[in-house]
C-alpha cells in the first residue's frame, strides 16, 4: 500500500521534493506495467518557439551507472494544472515508452501525430483518449477510476506542486501574451488564446462541443 510522504515542502527543496514525486508516480506505473521502461525524470522549459510541450518521451538519452536509459521530460509551464494533469502527462508518455519497448510505430510528422496504435497504448494504462485535429490521438486526460488508482501519488504530487515555471512570453507582472495561438474546433470556428491557456485545459466550443485546438500542428505538442 502506498503511503504519502510526510515530507512538507520547503523554500530549499521544493524541486527535488518535485522531482521525487515525479520518480516515484514514474515506478508506481512501472510495478503496474512492467512493460513501461526505466528513464531519467527531467523539469525543464516545454517552451519550443510557439509550441508548448507538456511532456516528452525521448528515447536513449541517457548513460546510468554504465546502462542505456529514456528520458521522460514534464514541461515546468504545464505543472501549474494540477496533479492530475501532471498525473496524465506522465502516462501519456508513458504510453510513448510502451511503443518503445514493444517496437510500436505510434507517431509520425515528427512525433506530433498520435494514431490509433498510440491510442490503444494509452488505453491500456488507463488514459481516455480523443482525436483532434492536426494531431490525431493525442488529447488524453485522466479518468476517475484511473485517478484513484493513483490516489497516493496524486497526494504527493499536489503537496510537492508549489512551484511551476512561467511562459516565456509573458510580459512583466501580469502582462498580456505577444503571441496569441490561432485555434480552431471541429465546426472550423476559431479563436485566438494565449499558449499557457490553452494548456491549462481544454476550452470546449458552445456550437460542436469539440475543443479548440490549435491550427498549426507546430503549437501544442506531447
Amino acid at each position: 500500500m502506498h503511503q504519502a510522504s510526510n515530507h512538507s515542502p520547503n523554500p530549499d527543496g521544493t524541486a527535488s521534493l518535485l522531482l521525487a514525486a515525479l520518480e516515484c508516480t514514474w515506478q508506481t506505473i512501472r510495478q503496474r506495467h512492467p512493460d513501461v521502461p526505466e528513464a531519467v525524470l527531467v523539469v525543464a522549459s516545454g517552451a519550443e518557439g510557439k509550441r508548448l510541450n507538456l511532456g516528452h518521451f525521448a528515447p536513449h538519452r541517457w548513460q546510468v551507472n554504465g546502462a542505456d536509459r529514456h528520458e521522460v521530460l514534464v514541461g515546468g509551464e504545464g505543472l501549474q494544472a494540477g496533479p492530475t494533469d501532471v498525473l496524465g502527462t506522465l502516462l501519456h508518455e508513458a504510453a510513448h515508452g510502451l511503443a518503445q519497448a514493444r517496437s510500436i510505430q505510434d507517431t509520425s510528422r515528427q512525433g506530433r501525430y498520435h494514431n490509433r496504435r498510440y491510442a490503444t497504448l494509452a488505453a491500456e494504462l488507463g488514459l481516455e483518449v480523443a482525436s483532434v485535429k492536426p494531431i490525431g490521438w493525442s488529447a488524453t486526460t485522466v479518468p476517475a477510476p484511473t485517478a484513484n488508482l493513483y490516489a497516493g501519488q496524486l497526494e504527493d504530487l499536489a503537496a510537492a506542486l508549489v512551484l511551476w515555471r512561467r511562459h516565456e512570453h509573458r510580459i512583466g507582472t501580469g502582462g498580456r501574451s505577444r503571441n496569441l495561438l490561432a485555434a480552431a474546433c471541429g465546426c472550423g470556428r476559431r479563436i485566438r488564446v494565449a499558449t499557457a491557456i490553452l494548456a491549462q485545459a481544454p476550452i470546449v466550443c458552445g456550437a460542436c462541443q469539440q475543443p479548440f485546438q490549435p491550427a498549426d500542428p507546430d503549437d501544442t505538442n506531447h
